[in-house]
């Protein structure tokens, strides 16, 4: 990962991002957007005051191929960057630690990271009739000595998730006692 440096022995376990059921509902206005010149011709038509401006919106006329050319580039540099801020968007588990990595912009990133010996409890919410139907949920990682917990919003498969974490952490807090004996601690 280029956003955090791997320790040495780390190594990782699963990458995931939000489910991709939120991709698409992000994307759906652009969608939307991207239809409107072509049916604002006719709709201006509908209503009589309007009427008068629909041969002007065509989306054959020839000015017209230079405003919607625009218009559907800023509609696609948009979703472009929808696209960007989801794939961008991860939570990395290793065998050591979980890591989020929240890109809020093209230039804003935080990174955090979640010890998985620290781990005390992971619960996962699944709230809802197409959370459930779509395999989606939330999972919440509190940290002993925390104040604030972890929290991953629109995990795709949330119980194998939590399952995948507290057996990774079960492992990492063996081999770091097992360190610590092996030292003499």
């Amino acid at each position: 990962m280029k956003e955090f440096d791997l320790e040495e022995g780390e190594q990782v376990v699963r990458e995931t991002r939000k489910h991709w059921f939120f991709f698409c509902a992000e994307l759906l206005p652009y969608i939307l957007f991207a239809l409107i010149p072509f049916a604002l011709a006719r709709v201006l038509r509908l209503w009589a005051p309007t009427a008068f401006y629909a041969p002007y919106v065509q989306p054959n006329a020839p000015y017209m191929h230079v405003v919607l050319g625009l218009w559907l580039l800023a509609l696609w540099t948009s979703a472009w960057s929808t696209f960007t801020l989801y794939y961008l968007n991860v939570w990395v588990l290793t065998n050591r630690r979980i890591v989020e990595v929240k890109q809020r912009g093209y230039f804003n990133r935080e990174v955090s990271s979640l010890l998985l010996s620290r781990v005390q409890d992971t619960t996962t919410d699944v709230q809802g009739v197409l959370e459930s139907l779509l395999g989606m949920g939330d999972i919440t990682v509190q940290s002993a000595g925390a104040l604030d917990k972890f929290h991953m919003h629109g995990i795709p498969n949330p119980e194998h998730m939590r399952d995948l974490i507290l057996s990774t952490a079960q492992t990492a807090t063996k081999e770091e006692l097992a360190t610590d004996d092996a030292q003499g601690l």
